[in-house]
Order: structure tokens, then C-alpha cells, then sequence
């Protein structure tokens, strides 16, 4: 149905792109947009911490079909817990664009719940405008076949052991598990790090845990077709009670397991050598994910970063806009993250066990 025809009483669809810390969401939502075959579609882009960089990935990239306008941010909170304050405003503001939009696109923070979203949908605000068409859980294919989600299990390991209050799993698996539990969809990402063995582990361990049916699809740099994503039509919902999760019991849940900050990065001159002092973070200070921006010498294009424990990517995504070069950077632990240390590694300062 095109939005010429659409009448009054329709809801615009929402897809819901969930999965943990550095997955492949943004990459994802990226390929959709460029191959968006006339969709009209906007997307709000949650953020943990201060600064929105999956945000400005998306920004400026001249899709027609999604201009920068229809590009929300929410930083500085998770969705999940900031429905009211953050979430019905932005809804708000997309559906008054002109032209309509065909489809909206969730991409939550790698550290959001899923369910309490999806509950939102019920909100008398929202469910007579909006549905969910479907739940899409983003997963790490290379992580998983390594027999984890995040990059360094034997720390988190470590902490559990230490503190005798932590009679839970731990963090980073209670909130990939709660992701899984809410998926109508699941895109095994990064397929191409991994051979056909790991490719086997992987979807073991997602058979162990996904409700029946759910399907799986393995991707490479978030290549696939669109229509595989949006217009599945499950009105998740009006299922999600049936979806049990870790904290189906608590009236309100925050992320005090976390810690972010944002770290101000000089001017660098070599992109490698900066990339293993990023390595080195996940290594030697427990680093779960870094993600930024930083200004080159004699380079007029910004270096976005982008890491998963000690897995470092970078490239020039495009020319700095009007204003100071400043190179900031995200970066996301478990409670505790050592800020000096990090701040130390990253500008090539030796630090001592």
C-alpha cells in the first residue's frame, strides 16, 4: 500500500533492531537505507552515553528516502527505561513529517531491553499510530562461535567470583539473553570471519536458547535484502507477554553493571598505531566497546573508529563539517571501567599491571 492510499486508521510499522555491544546494528540500518527501493523511512537511534555516534554514522549519507531530518537521536539514556520522556516525542515527530513515512526503524543501544519497548506499544499514545512489525536480534557470529558474546568472558568470570552479591548470571548475558528472547528474527552477523564449524557452533548455541521458529540468517556487513526485515507483519506486541526474560519480575531495571564515558582524542597521525591502543584498552582495561571520531593529519575526512573488545575497525566515512576537528571517543565497560587507565592507553602512555 503506498501512502497515498493509506487512510487514517492505519499504523505505521516499526522494526525493532536489537543485539549486544558493537554487533553490526548501525551497519545494518545503513545497508537498509541505501536499499530502501522507494520506502519512505525514518529511524531513531538510541545511544548509551553522552555522545551519539551510531547517530552521525547515519547522517548526511544523501539518501533521499531518508533524509537527515527523519534521523532521531536519543543519547545519553536507553530506551527502555526513557519510553515516556524520550521515546513518544520522537514518534511524535516522525509521524507529523510530510511526506508520510512507510516504515520506522528502531536501532536500540547495545545495552536495551527489548520487552519494555515492545510493551510500550500499548500505550495509548502510541498503539493506535504504530505497530511492531518485528523484533530483529543482531548477533555477533564470530563472537558466539568463540563460546561468548562479549570479548572477554574470563574477566566477567572473574568479577562474579570476587563478589559474592552477584548470584545472577552475569550482566552481558542476562541482556543478550533477554535480546534473543524478544527476537522474531536473528541476523548472525560477521559470517565471514567464521568457517563452517563455527558457523554450526554458533547456531547451536542460538537453537539452545531462540523460541521455536524463529529464523536465523547469517550476514556479511549487513548485506541483505530488505524485504527479509521489514513487512513481516507479526504485531509483536500483541505476543510480547508470552516472551519471558530475565527481569520479567522487576517493575524497573537500570544499567548499573555498566559504566561509559566519552574520551577528547587529539589530532592522531597514524590511524594503525592508534588502533592497537585501542586493542590494547580491551586488553589491559577491560574495554567492552569504543566507538568515535578522529581528526587525521593532513586528512580533510574524519577516521571513524569503531571496536569490539580488542577487534578494531576504522575507515573515512566523510569531510568534517564547519567548526573544530575534535576527536572524541565512547567508551563502554562494566562498572567499574577505569577511566585513567583508559584515558592513558589511548594516548600511548605505558600503564603498569
Amino acid at each position: 500500500m503506498t501512502t497515498d492510499s493509506r487512510t487514517a486508521l492505519d499504523r505505521v510499522p516499526c522494526t525493532i533492531v536489537t543485539g549486544f555491544l558493537g554487533s553490526g546494528k548501525t551497519t545494518l540500518i545503513r545497508h537498509v537505507l541505501e536499499n530502501a527501493r522507494g520506502k519512505r523511512l525514518a529511524v531513531i537511534v538510541n545511544e548509551f552515553g553522552d555522545v551519539g555516534i551510531d547517530g552521525e554514522i547515519l547522517k548526511g549519507c544523501g539518501i533521499d528516502t531518508c533524509p537527515e531530518e527523519n534521523i532521531v537521536e536519543l543519547a545519553n539514556g536507553c530506551i527502555c527505561c526513557t519510553v515516556a520522556d524520550d521515546f513518544v516525542p520522537a514518534l511524535d515527530a516522525i509521524l507529523a513529517r510530510t511526506p508520510k513515512v512507510d516504515h520506522i526503524l528502531i536501532e536500540t543501544s547495545g545495552l536495551a531491553l527489548p520487552k519494555p519497548l515492545v510493551q510500550a506499544f500499548h500505550w495509548p499514545a502510541i498503539k493506535s499510530r504504530v505497530t511492531v512489525d518485528g523484533v530483529v536480534a543482531v548477533v555477533d557470529g564470530e563472537a558466539l562461535a568463540s563460546g561468548r558474546v562479549a570479548h572477554d568472558h574470563d574477566a566477567l568470570a572473574a568479577q562474579r567470583a570476587a563478589d559474592d552479591s552477584l548470584d545472577h548470571d552475569d550482566p552481558i548475558e542476562e541482556v543478550f539473553d533477554d535480546q534473543i528472547a524478544c527476537a522474531d528474527l536473528v541476523l548472525l552477523t560477521k559470517a565471514d570471519l567464521i568457517d563452517d564449524a563455527g558457523q554450526a557452533k554458533a547456531r547451536a548455541a542460538l537453537d539452545a536458547e531462540l523460541p521455536k521458529g524463529v529464523r536465523v540468517v547469517s550476514v556479511t556487513e549487513g548485506r541483505i535484502d530488505p524485504a527479509l526485515l521489514m513487512g513481516l507483519g507479526i504485531g509483536t506486541e500483541n505476543d510480547i507477554e508470552n516472551r519471558k526474560t530475565h527481569h520479567d519480575d522487576e517493575l524497573d531495571h537500570d544499567h548499573d553493571d555498566f559504566d561509559s564515558f566519552v574520551v577528547e582524542v587529539p589530532e592522531i597521525t597514524d590511524p594503525a598505531e592508534f588502533s592497537a591502543r585501542v586493542a590494547r584498552a580491551a586488553d589491559e582495561a577491560d574495554v567492552l566497546r569504543v566507538k568515535g571520531f578522529l581528526p587525521v593529519a593532513g586528512k580533510s575526512m574524519r577516521l571513524l573508529v569503531q571496536a569490539v573488545g580488542p577487534r578494531v575497525a576504522h575507515h573515512f566515512d566523510r569531510p568534517w563539517g564547519e567548526g573544530a576537528r575534535t576527536g572524541r571517543l565512547v567508551a563502554i565497560g562494566l562498572k567499574g571501567l577505569d577511566r585513567a587507565k583508559v584515558e592513558a592507553i589511548l594516548a600511548g602512555a605505558s600503564v603498569a599491571a
